[in-house]
């Protein structure tokens, strides 16, 4: 196979596991953007936080809102975990990696606030603990995962929502959390802001 045989497989995969994933996945971007809708009409935050690849995705999520997506309108509160070195750092080195995103869920988040946890295999521990500390502020979750949702799926209740891409390829699985964001940021400004 040549590397431009090689490309176009690339492009291949990405667009078939799109297709797969738009056949499942409407309803519960859906479904997430409302709670994103309510949590925002209520003065509430999204709080968001992955690892590696979904860290930038999760950084991603927060400059969308923050600054804006597609149009112009007021900027929306959220906050990507991933961004303060000094606090990371500290937190690994003094407590544990596995507590990164917990403490600052702990110290930060607000009963009513959203959780946006992205991972690709579902089980990054730090992820999973994040979940657990939003449970106990009584913050909602959406959680983007892929595979077979791993151990966060597990901790999941009702209340919350997982986006789980039908994939198994990290990188597939990447491409449409990228999508899925994007799905989000549009639907949120069309809930809030209208048609253009």
């Amino acid at each position: 196979m040549s590397f431009t045989e090689r490309i176009v497989q690339h492009f291949h995969n990405s667009i078939d596991t799109k297709v797969q994933a738009s056949q499942v996945l409407p309803p519960l971007i859906e479904q997430a953007s409302r709670m994103m809708v309510e949590t925002l009409l209520n003065e509430g935050k999204i709080l968001s936080c992955g690892n590696g690849g979904s860290a930038g995705d999760a950084q991603h999520f927060s400059s969308e809102m923050l600054n804006r997506f597609e149009r112009e309108r007021p900027s929306l509160p959220a906050m990507a975990l991933t961004t303060d070195t000094s606090t990371l750092t500290s937190i690994a080195n003094d407590y544990s990696y596995n507590e990164i995103f917990s403490k600052q869920i702990r110290a930060l988040g607000q009963p009513g606030d959203i959780l946006l946890a992205i991972s690709t295999s579902g089980n990054s521990a730090n992820i999973i603990q994040a979940i657990q500390a939003a449970h106990e502020r009584d913050m909602k979750v959406v959680a983007l995962t892929g595979k077979d949702g791993g151990n966060m799926a597990a901790l999941l209740t009702q209340e919350d929502c997982e986006i789980r891409v039908p994939a198994k390829v990290t990188a597939r699985i990447q491409e449409v959390h990228l999508l899925v964001i994007h799905c989000l940021c549009d639907l949120i400004d069309e809930q809030l802001f209208g048609g253009h």
